[in-house]
């Protein structure tokens, strides 16, 4: 049996139906209150025309036979339930970066051919100022929210979001849902254009939102083990990233699709790590997800401050970036039996792999590999063996996406076949080492040619943070008339004075060759990275 994400939601509603779901701000809403939302929204969406017109079977990988839904939200409830409200009524919803300028939201919603959007009232003014150049958007559904650039009034032809609602009935559409519908995620255009990964929902709920048994990795088939694993839930979520990028919104997924509660911090429009700590202890959430230094760092400042109640914490789930081995360590002894979680993934590819890290024991780099993960070669054509010499491509084959939308080249380059299998090739270099972990190298994107010798960005990145006046740090290459490339650093300090570039790069030296070490450091006062945490290589580069 494999599922369609409309049905976990409700056969997870049948079971724990009175456990909260969601909690967010002055809601608190059960799993019946949330699923009778997202089937009312569902209905509007219905009655708007807009679903599946064409099955999977009649589509080629990068096709989609489902209208497009823009989700251009704030976290909140209310992106939750659009998201579930249109596997329900079989659209394919997707993420929308609320950072992004009036030129990136037309190329995004156009490459989407969106069809409808649900966004917050305070972009109507932005979003006003681009529909007559996105000919495919046509309805548009809006939520209320404290407008603080003062666009209040909204858009006059849309919907309002909780008036629909109320409007609508709270049954279930009566729909063929398949495992074959769609789940597109934009990816983040850290190196490109963003692009729009389709996957087959009984694909990516195997692959990252929890549809494998944790104990032994094995597929769940069957309803009535999803509905116990259900029973035995309860856990309660804190996802801190922006839901709008797939660090936060796959731990949201996860957590719902497994019985469990979310819990949503009050401030979502800028990351506050004193209220993220309150609201661990107020809640008392046991799970709290992060996205690298970029959150981990204000967090460890804020607990040495002091006075928050962190007793029912006992895990930290890191994705999406790096965390610095000298700030897990910290955390660690700073919040007694912390256990952390690196989890290793993509757009592309899913759930790549995994590193506990307790006190004592931290580490950063390597992976305990997913279900159906492999390293290829450099070109491609075989799979390496534990302790293979060079450097080869982190792959995953089996419940990974169909594609990237309307893009059968890009398809063709990220998606290969090696003896009747099919595998997802992200763009990560890795080495698969004798006992079986996996050392990731970083993106093939943000190598660095120096002198004939391949960099990568991120190994850089990890050595320059062992120093402990580093904060914060971006590797990039610059044009250099001996090496061709060289490799400079960016890098924020700890403490207000500047340090000791020698020093950095001695400590950096003790654990990557010479030859990787930067030529120059770029020091800046302020340090600029996206909304989830991950890196701005593009700000990086206009430093250098």
């Amino acid at each position: 049996m494999t599922f369609n994400l409309a049905d976990v939601l409700d056969l997870v509603t049948e079971q724990v139906g009175a456990r909260e779901a969601v909690v967010f701000r002055g809601r608190r809403l059960s799993y019946l209150e949330f699923t009778a939302r997202a089937n009312r929204l569902a209905q509007v969406l219905h009655g708007l025309g807009l679903g599946c017109h064409r099955e999977r079977s009649e589509l080629a990988d990068w096709q989609s036979g489902q209208d497009r839904l823009a989700i251009y939200l704030y976290n909140g409830n209310e992106f939750l339930e659009a998201m579930f409200a249109a596997f329900k009524a079989r659209l394919a919803p997707f993420n929308v970066n609320f950072r992004y300028g009036e030129e990136e939201l037309v190329h995004l919603l156009n490459n989407a051919g969106a069809k409808a959007i649900i966004y917050h009232r305070s972009f109507a003014r932005r979003l006003d100022a681009v529909r007559r150049r996105v000919p495919s958007l046509r309805h548009f559904i809006e939520v209320d929210d404290d407008s603080p650039d003062g666009s209040s009034d909204g858009l006059p032809d849309a919907l309002e979001y909780e008036a629909a609602l109320a409007a609508a009935p709270s049954q279930r559409l009566d729909l063929p849902h398949s495992a074959d519908d769609l789940y597109l995620l934009y990816t983040g255009g850290t190196t490109g254009l963003p692009k729009g990964v389709l996957w087959r929902q009984g694909d990516v709920f195997v692959s990252v939102l929890g549809g494998r048994r944790p104990r032994d990795g094995g597929i769940i088939e069957d309803g009535a083990e999803l509905a116990a694993r259900a029973g035995r839930g309860g856990t309660r979520i804190l996802a801190a990233p922006p839901f709008m990028h797939a660090a936060g919104q796959w731990i949201a997924l996860n957590g719902l699709c497994a019985g469990n509660t979310l819990i949503i911090q009050d401030t979502v429009r800028t990351f506050v790590a004193a209220e993220v700590l309150a609201t661990i202890g107020r809640e008392r959430v046991n799970l709290l997800s992060v996205v690298g230094d970029a959150f981990a760092r204000p967090l460890l400042e804020a607990i040495n401050g002091g006075g928050y109640d962190l007793e029912t914490l006992k895990v930290m789930l890191n994705s999406g970036a790096p965390l610095n081995v000298a700030t897990k360590q910290a955390l660690l002894e700073a919040v007694p039996g912390l256990r952390i979680l690196d989890v290793l993934g993509s757009s592309e590819g899913g759930n790549h792999g995994q590193h506990f890290s307790k006190a004592g024991a931290a580490q950063t780099g390597r992976f305990k590999p997913a279900p159906g993960n492999a390293v290829l070669s450099a070109d491609r054509r075989h799979l390496l063996r534990p302790g293979h010499d060079g450097i080869g491509w982190w792959a995953r084959q089996r419940h990974i996406p169909l594609g990237y939308l309307d893009d059968e080249a890009a398809t063709q380059a990220a998606f290969t076949t090696i003896d009747g299998e099919r595998y997802a090739i992200p763009g990560d270099r890795a080495r698969l080492l004798m006992e079986g972990e996996v050392e990731l190298l970083g993106r093939d994107s943000l190598t660095i040619n120096s002198g004939g010798e391949k960099i990568f960005a991120e190994e850089v990145e990890t050595a320059l943070k062992r120093h402990p006046s580093v904060r914060d740090v971006l590797v990039v290459g610059r044009p250099s008339e001996r090496w061709g490339q060289e490799v400079v650093a960016v890098v924020q300090s700890s403490g207000e004075a500047q340090p000791d570039a020698a020093q950095i790069l001695g400590e950096a030296a003790r654990h990557i060759a010479r030859y990787k070490l930067p030529k120059a450091i770029v020091f800046v006062d302020e340090f600029v990275r996206n909304p989830s945490g991950k890196p701005d290589y593009a700000w990086a580069r206009r430093q250098v």
